[in-house]
């Protein structure tokens, strides 16, 4: 394959596209047993069609209770499946879950057995395909199988289900340009002249250093040598991540005109031949960039919407919403430099994943923003009750953090509050059946090292950029509370209400959904 083909490795951010089969592909009839009431969804062959045309492999995931139920047989059901394939063409995978609510199966949407037996099915990681349905089970089952969920709405589809979806599209053809949209948002830009020593340049913070560790080792494959610039928080991940040769632990612009100065002078002195900023959102890169070239940096790329002048030789822009780990792994393909073939684009540490994954669940309750941390008493309400259902639970916490995990934990549960640093707890979470945590360092950690994680989620920021990334993973919490966007660090609100209203009997039925039938 030619290098100005390859994206992140393969052909596309995506692999495969599974659909859901009722009020999706076909107009729902109830308990439908008869192939001549099979009638296509608006749209569904002109997407089908362009996915098709485009590469992507497409598959079915379906419930249908009512062979369960004994309304219908098997045989009649695949009848219609036959059907189907003949108005709509083939598909590369059929997946059908006969089983009724009752039989309490891993594979009945919102339970992740259908998708992750497609992408088995598929020989593709489940992380690399995207399950479209009408209903927030289908959605849900994606995000329990590490998939992206895409919403298209129906008259059927719950107004909630709506608001709640991270993406939607308005019919099933705008859901294949989605799709496409974003698979070509890495398309690998111009190899630039020099491809030597790369300065990359990540906030000082642990959660976006990991998030940017996909693109560091992509910098890696096309480069002589990576230097990792950034600050203390983010310098301690930084040293897990493969790709980087030399790590530049450094106060990050704002110390005063003395430390601007000192940095350009080291700067200059480390010889490098390009550098890729990576910034937070809502950072701008051009400040950095205006240092950088006062130090010598010839050419130097970020993601930017601003007028960047002569700071910058690649100002890319990515779709919003695009999850932060793509967002970065798209600039470094702009800059020429995309990750190779075989790399599946996942975060990925020094320490790898373990081989044996037990049955204790991590609760981590605090954070380096309070607002996305999980409230004190909400976390010690769900130790509980996991607790009395049988798990056994560990509670994490950072250096400080030992007064809060300390009550949390109590008398029910283990804990580890200051006890572990990342490389620890890294190994800790590799070993454990799931995490439970807010918008934190850990959760995506807990990526890294292939754990599931329950995302108890604060909507302060968006959850599509930096919710669990390409791992199993349930999201609670109220994502449309009033600090929905705000970027707040301190929630003023009593009791926390978006995620200290959470039945903490969901977080018991998240953690069973993410653990059921996966092997100890």
């Amino acid at each position: 394959m030619a290098k100005q083909e390859i994206i992140h490795g393969h052909r596309g951010l995506f692999d495969a596209v599974l659909f859901d089969r009722d009020n999706t592909l076909i107009r729902e009839v109830p308990r439908i047993d008869d192939p001549d009431l099979v009638v296509p969804m608006p749209g569904v062959r002109d997407a089908l069609d362009l996915l098709r045309g485009a590469g992507l492999r497409v598959g079915v995931v379906c419930d249908q209770p009512a062979v369960g139920f004994g309304y219908t047989t098997r045989a009649q059901a695949e009848a219609v499946n036959e059907r189907i394939e003949r108005l709509l063409g083939p598909f590369d995978t059929w997946q059908m879950c006969c089983h009724t609510p009752a039989d309490g199966c891993g594979c009945r949407k919102p339970a992740p057995g259908l998708i992750t037996a497609a992408a088995r099915d598929l020989g593709v990681p489940a992380h690399r395909c995207v399950m479209i349905g009408d209903i927030g089970p289908d959605l849900q089952a994606a995000a329990a199988a590490g998939a992206t969920g895409l919403l298209v709405p129906t008259g059927q589809t719950c107004v909630a289900e709506i608001a709640s979806a991270p993406y939607r599209a308005p019919s099933l053809t705008g859901a294949a340009e989605w799709i496409l949209d974003r698979r070509h948002a890495a398309r690998p830009g111009p190899v630039p002249g020099v491809t030597g020593n790369i300065l990359a340049v990540c906030p000082d913070s642990a959660s976006d250093v990991l998030l940017a560790g996909p693109a560091l080792r992509a910098l890696a494959a096309n480069a002589r040598s990576v230097s990792l610039l950034t600050g203390a928080h983010g310098a301690g991940v930084a040293r897990l991540l493969p790709g980087v040769t030399r790590l530049l632990e450094w106060r990050m612009p704002g110390g005063g005109r003395s430390a601007v100065d000192s940095l350009v002078d080291a700067v200059q002195c480390w010889q490098l031949d390009e550098a890729v900023v990576f910034t937070a959102e809502g950072q701008s890169p051009l400040p950095t960039a205006l240092l950088l070239r006062r130090a010598g940096i010839g050419r130097i790329s970020a993601i930017s919407d601003e007028q960047p002048g002569d700071l910058l030789d690649v100002a890319h822009r990515v779709p919003d919403d695009l999850p932060d780990p793509l967002r970065a792994l798209s600039l470094a393909a702009a800059a020429g430099h995309p990750l190779p073939a075989g790399d599946d684009a996942r975060l990925r540490t020094t320490l790898g994943t373990a081989g044996e994954r037990g049955r204790r669940v991590v609760v981590h309750p605090g954070a380096g923003a309070p607002a996305r941390g999980l409230p004190r008493k909400w976390a010690v309400e769900a130790v509980r009750t996991l607790v009395h259902a049988g798990h056994e639970v560990v509670v994490t916490g950072a250096p400080g953090d030992e007064e809060l995990t300390a009550e949390v934990a109590g008398d029910l549960a283990g804990d580890l509050g200051g006890r572990t640093d990342l490389a620890g707890l890294a190994r800790l979470l590799a070993g454990s059946a799931c995490l439970v945590t807010g918008n934190t360092a850990p959760a995506h950690l807990a990526a890294a090292v292939g754990t599931p994680v329950v995302s108890v989620f604060a909507p302060t920021v968006p959850y599509a950029r930096r919710g669990p990334y390409a791992t199993p993973h349930v999201r609670l919490g109220d994502p449309h509370a009033p600090c929905r966007g705000t970027g707040i660090v301190v929630c003023e609100l009593p009791g926390h209400p978006c995620l200290g209203e959470v039945d903490t009997a969901a977080v018991l039925a998240a953690v069973d959904l993410l653990t059921r039938g996966r092997p100890a």
